[in-house]
């Protein structure tokens, strides 16, 4: 006799669902309904699926709208319906699958596999499965290629549907929805906040600062409202501009460690928010000793001017790190006028007038390019010490608000992933 499939049984149940049965294992087949209506005439949004995203109109995602002579063939999906992208993605290698809300109706490319669920159902409970992975993981073993030259993999509808969702009753399904749904809320309002900070920052931002061709902010603090106008100078008479290291001798790829006595920076290690320490690569004690320049001194600022050119970040005393030294990709930017404060030069690097000059004076077409000496020509508006401490320790503030703040939505993004993993047989159990 072969021997009978164990029940599903996820580790955290509801009280009143304690002493309920184990789940099924629900093929798509079993608990959904193909949507196949084309388009025609009617007149919808085209939509495509960015993972981690969901749904997004292809004029934004592509700047067009790509659909052409193909949009007649589209799919209509309506509210409720779910849509399977398979084009892979770092977050969802084997594709990924959403739920249209709000939206009514939209217009999907004929390459999606569309769907919505039978009576007996839940539509929230069904997409948390899909944020899962669960779809993926037993997706994987009927992946024979690679994908195809529209970027799309080799997965046919018939292995799709036969994807199983480990099912309870619908008033289960409904009571674990309705959790989720509530994190789900918590976390939106709290990513809600996040951005309204941000934004609040930036349009303050716009008033710290002199607009183009203005002497003065629009906004200043009380105690310096009759200081008077703002003096402006070109970085090179005030700040020392010092390119990455392009001395004779430059690591070789074998002399990098994971650790050692110099912390040895590129390019991806400096983005929109400051430094990033993910990606990490040191040189001993005798290699830092051949190189010539980059190295770094606490309240340096670092620009990156290769690639992806204009992002900033400071070398503050709370970063751990005390030998660092940069590759060529980037220059140190160095106060060396008393007439400037090291934490007002960081905070001018987010001013509008600096982006602005940065975009229009890069250049290159395969790679953008930022030269020491235009770096050197940019005018700096700044005033009297006392001020530019107020300005840095006003955005400072601010910064560690946001930065609390995205620590908040990041915990609860975390908690509804440890729940998850409680509320659900692990996608691994899953798996026939």
């Amino acid at each position: 006799m072969e021997a009978s499939t164990p029940a599903l049984t996820p580790k955290l149940r509801f009280p009143e669902f304690r002493g309920a049965e184990g789940w099924e294992r629900t093929t798509l087949r079993q608990a959904t309904v193909p949507v196949t209506e084309r388009v025609g005439k009617q007149k919808l949004t085209p939509v495509s699926i960015s993972a981690g995203i969901g749904f997004v109109p292809q004029a934004e995602k592509f700047g067009r709208d790509i659909s052409g002579n193909q949009y007649q063939l589209y799919t209509v999906v309506s509210d409720g319906d779910f849509v399977y992208n398979k084009g892979n993605s770092l977050k969802f290698p084997q594709g990924c699958v959403y739920l249209l809300q709000g939206w009514g109706k939209v217009a999907a490319p004929n390459v999606f596999i569309c769907f919505r669920l039978k009576e007996g159902f839940s539509s929230v409970f069904f997409q948390n499965c899909f944020e899962q992975n669960m779809h993926g993981i037993q997706l994987k073993r009927h992946i024979t290629s690679g994908a195809r030259s529209n970027g799309l993999l080799n997965i046919s509808k018939e292995n799709f549907f036969g994807i199983e969702i480990p099912t309870p009753s619908l008033a289960e399904q409904q009571k674990i929805a309705e959790c989720l749904s509530s994190v789900d809320e918590l976390i939106a309002a709290q990513a809600r906040k996040v951005e309204t900070l941000k934004s609040h920052k930036k349009g303050l931002m716009q008033q710290l600062f002199p607009h183009a061709g203005e002497t003065q902010p629009r906004l200043r603090f009380p105690e310096f409202r009759g200081a008077g106008e703002w003096e402006i100078d070109s970085f090179d008479k005030l700040i020392e501009v010092i390119d990455g290291d392009r001395g004779l001798y430059y690591p070789k790829a074998q002399e990098f460690a994971q650790s050692g006595f110099c912390l040895f920076l590129s390019a991806k290690n400096v983005t929109k928010s400051g430094f990033k320490f993910e990606e990490t690569q040191f040189i001993s004690k005798e290699k830092d000793e051949v190189l010539r320049n980059g190295k770094l001194k606490r309240a340096d600022v670092v620009l990156t001017t290769r690639g992806t050119v204009g992002q900033f970040a400071y070398y503050s005393d709370d970063i751990p790190y005390e030998n660092i030294r940069i590759n060529s990709g980037m220059a140190i930017l160095r106060a060396k006028s008393k007439k400037i404060i090291p934490n007002y030069l960081y905070c001018f690097t987010k001013s509008e007038s600096l982006k602005l000059y940065i975009k229009n004076t890069a250049f290159g077409n395969a790679q953008l390019q930022l030269t020491v000496g235009e770096i050197k020509k940019f005018k700096l508006n700044y005033p009297e010490p006392d001020e530019q401490q107020h300005i840095a320790g006003c955005l400072h503030a601010l910064d560690d608000l946001i930065a609390a703040e995205s620590q908040k939505l990041a915990a609860l993004k975390t908690h509804k992933k440890g729940l998850m993993q409680q509320l659900f047989p692990s996608p691994e159990e899953v798996e026939p």
